[in-house]
């Protein structure tokens, strides 16, 4: 293990005048513990290190991805029946441009996501986290319930697509403060050790989400006629939205407070939650612009791959390939089902290796891969495209696994859900949600139907010049935030190693 330089050491202390539990520690746990406890002039005490309650841990984990899995179930649906959607409320436009219109209202609800993480982030740090997530659930299952009670086209006309749009972009507002509130609460939740596994369930309970989503339209397409399907079909997973939203409303209105939010924040901090919300975001663009970028950079390599796979595959086989419905749908669900299976193990493993090392080595594997992956999504046959879906599925999971630990740890605890809402909904905006429209279009335009390699490839490229920059946090505390363990024992272990650790520092830097 390569050991971190004490500041004044020109040289690494030798490891055999290392006490073990300081040894074992992680680099970048070891270099934040000791300016921690440079700045405190002192080891820790009870009282600076945070203990989760385990049934607390639980219930906000617990209640937090199921709540994410309905919201995704809501969001996603729209996805798996684009091409239905086109025909009811497009019906006088060419098959082609059927689907581009309902791709483009798809994008419209990105739009506003930034709107949305422009008002609920600066609340949700001036009024705590769960207040905001439990209006996102309802305005979510509103605006999806609302979809399935809107008229076709030829019952209304023109009425019909601008209703759609309305209630896309409600469900885009209330996007915009669900997954940086939801990433925010359970990674503020998550002791320092676990806090890539237990974030993982967040994105275990939206890849859920959208296999529910998959699985129930799959079934609607396998029992009705295209006829029933463009005449009622298709209204009924948005009509599910309403109870499933009193239930998830339900579910967060139950949860407390993240501990690091009701922690006494020092005086710098204060100020700065007391702040307007445009001053806020004003120092967030001043202050933190690098890690800002940074997390633009992951948000775009995970959801241009995320909307590939969810958004645009099931149109893509349909449309371009023109493969049944059933068949399309189905095999994405496969792709679902594969990431629901693999997202928390990789959690656990970015805990143990890191986040950097997960992220490079998936989106270098992305360069390599992705134009293979399309050639046996295209291949006759059964087991070709099912490959093709699992290996893209594979490298989809190793960037949503550790993005809900990796993102809020960019920022300090006063502005972490605003500025998540800005980084992450400016990128989803302008590069996540308008993947299958710009794909769509360009495979149109060009009769190239590997352009979504190709897309897929640059987005890669993009992940691994981010990756450069990423700092490592895996076991790190959040910056702003006491350290965090699960148990009392935990928390005993660590009073005890950070005595040893600030013996060195002091030995190392000539400190009596």
């Amino acid at each position: 293990m390569v050991e971190a330089r004490p500041e004044g050491q020109s040289n690494p202390p030798s490891r055999g005048s290392i006490p073990k539990s300081v040894a074992n520690l992680p680099q970048q746990v070891r270099e934040e513990l000791g300016r921690r406890l440079r700045r405190n002039r002192g080891a820790f005490r009870e009282e600076d290190v945070q203990v989760v309650e385990l049934p607390l841990l639980k219930r906000a984990v617990g209640a937090s991805a199921l709540g994410n899995c309905m919201e995704w179930f809501d969001f996603g649906v729209y996805s798996y029946l684009a091409a239905t959607i086109g025909k009811v409320f497009f019906p006088g436009a060419s098959p082609a441009a059927q689907v581009v219109s309902s791709f483009a209202t798809f994008a419209a609800a990105f739009v506003v996501r930034p709107l949305g993480g422009l008002v609920f982030g600066p609340l949700g740090d001036r009024i705590g986290r769960q207040k905001v997530l439990a209006t996102t659930m309802i305005m979510m299952a509103a605006g999806t319930f609302a979809i399935g009670l809107i008229p076709s086209y030829d019952t209304i006309g023109i009425a019909a697509p601008v209703l759609l749009l309305l209630a896309r972009m409600v469900q885009g507002f209330s996007t915009g403060g669900e997954y940086g509130g939801a990433t925010t609460f359970v990674a503020e939740y998550s002791p320092d050790r676990r806090r890539g596994f237990l974030s993982s369930w967040l994105d275990f309970g939206t890849f859920t989400g959208y296999a529910l989503g998959s699985a129930l339209v799959t079934v609607l397409n396998l029992l009705l006629s295209d006829a029933e399907m463009v005449s009622w079909g298709w209204r009924l997973p948005f009509l599910i939205a309403g109870p499933l939203g009193v239930i998830g409303l339900y579910m967060r209105l139950k949860l407390e407070e993240s501990p690091a939010f009701q922690q006494q924040l020092d005086e710098h901090e204060k100020n700065l939650a007391q702040e307007s919300a445009g001053g806020e975001l004003r120092t967030i663009v001043k202050d933190h612009w690098r890690p800002l970028l940074i997390c633009m950079g992951l948000v775009l390599l995970y959801n241009v791959t995320n909307y590939m796979v969810t958004g645009f595959l099931p149109t893509y086989q349909t449309e371009t390939l023109h493969r049944s419905s059933g068949s399309a749908d189905v095999l994405v669900l496969i792709g679902m089902v594969w990431i629901v299976l693999l997202i928390t193990f990789i959690g656990r493993f970015s805990d143990r290796v890191g986040r950097r090392p997960v992220y490079a080595v998936a989106a270098a594997a992305m360069i390599v891969l992705a134009v293979p992956s399309f050639l046996l999504i295209k291949a006759d046959g059964t087991w070709a495209p099912i490959l093709g879906v699992l290996i893209l599925s594979t490298l989809l999971a190793c960037f949503a696994a550790p993005s809900a630990a990796t993102l809020p740890a960019l920022f300090p605890t006063a502005v972490r859900y605003a500025a998540m809402g800005i980084g992450f909904n400016f990128a989803v905006a302008a590069f996540g949600g308008t993947t299958p429209l710009v794909t769509e279009a360009l495979v149109s335009v060009t009769g190239n139907d590997l352009v979504p390699a190709y897309y897929l490839m640059l987005a890669g490229v993009i992940g691994l010049v981010t990756v450069k920059f990423l700092p490592e946090t895996a076991q790190v505390p959040l910056n702003g935030s006491q350290p965090m363990v699960g148990s009392r024992e935990e928390q005993r272990e660590l009073i005890s190693t950070s005595t040893d650790l600030y013996r060195v520092e002091r030995r190392h830097t000539g400190v009596r």
